[in-house]
């Protein structure tokens, strides 16, 4: 395969002071995009503020010959969101690529939690996804070209004891890429979800035990988010996990389904029949909303 190349892009990277972020904007300038670096340095809970981090990345793309500007913006606001991406348009007049990696942890067993740390973490997760995709998604669908990456996480795919905000975040950001990959496809808008695992910050107190040392390794992820907001990717709508070296995809899935008649069933036949119902021995995965329901139909029909 051909190398990947970014020369003459422009990508925008939210939380890209750090961790995983921050990987993600070097190589990219390494392969010649030119990077908005964003982040406004608050804290793991989102607390506090510092200019430092995105500007520090900035240096180092700049120092190694590749072209960066900061951005300060949170993107748990609507202005904020628009900001981040007229950086991009005000200095280079174009954006290709989105990386929404930006993200907060508030973690509380669900009994504990309070709203302020639930919306706190929605905000810059999930209302952060469209504060940022929506401007950036007019500017890709007017140029008729842009690649956008959602970060989701198994904490929501599976469920994670304790991060119940996280968790719901993440797989509204799910629902957030099956729209936006049906809606940009007239326009080569491919979008993407990465599931990523890594020790950095955002991870840094979890228990360590039984993972292999490339657990700290970021460049695992890195490769797989870099390639799913190139040229050379052609697919849209996949959800990726990458961690540990290793790859995988992670797809809605469904069973075969029953059809108990057409008229309403009772309380006591649907319970009656709540085995065959939740069997999921027979499971398919269907790429659409629209091929879902040609099953349902069908079976309907019979």
């Amino acid at each position: 395969m051909s190398s990947i190349d970014f020369t003459d892009r422009v990508a925008v990277v939210t939380g890209a002071g750090g961790g995983l972020g921050r990987t993600y904007a070097l190589e990219l300038a390494r392969r010649g995009c030119k990077v908005v670096v964003n982040d406004p340095g608050v804290s793991r809970d989102g607390t506090g503020g510092d200019s430092a981090p995105a500007d520090q990345v900035v240096a180092e793309i700049r120092a190694a010959g590749g072209e960066a500007v900061a951005s300060h913006d949170g993107v748990e606001t609507e202005a904020g969101g628009q900001a981040i991406v007229a950086t991009a348009m005000d200095t280079w007049g174009r954006l290709d690529v989105l990386i929404h990696n930006a993200g907060i942890l508030r973690d509380r067993s669900f009994a504990k939690m309070g709203a302020e740390d639930w919306k706190a973490v929605l905000a810059v997760h999930l209302d952060g996804g469209f504060n940022v995709c929506n401007p950036a998604f007019k500017v890709m669908k007017a140029a008729g070209y842009g690649r956008i990456l959602m970060t989701t996480s198994v904490s929501g795919l599976f469920g994670n004891f304790g991060q119940a905000s996280y968790g719901a975040a993440k797989m509204g950001l799910v629902g957030l890429m099956n729209v936006l990959t049906i809606e940009g496809k007239k326009y080569d808008i491919k979008v993407n979800g990465l599931s990523p695992t890594a020790h950095t910050r955002m991870t840094g107190d979890l228990k360590r035990e039984g993972l292999p040392d490339v657990s700290r390794d970021t460049g695992h992820v890195t490769a797989a988010a870099v390639y799913m907001v190139s040229e050379a990717c052609q697919d849209t709508g996949v959800i990726i996990h990458a961690g540990h070296g290793f790859y995988g995809r992670i797809q809605v899935a469904h069973n075969d389904g029953v059809f108990l008649g057409r008229e309403p069933t009772t309380v006591e036949n649907f319970a009656e029949n709540w085995d065959r119902i939740t069997e999921f021995d027979n499971v398919e995965t269907k790429p659409t909303l629209q091929a879902y329901m040609g099953l349902v139909y069908e079976k309907s029909a019979r």
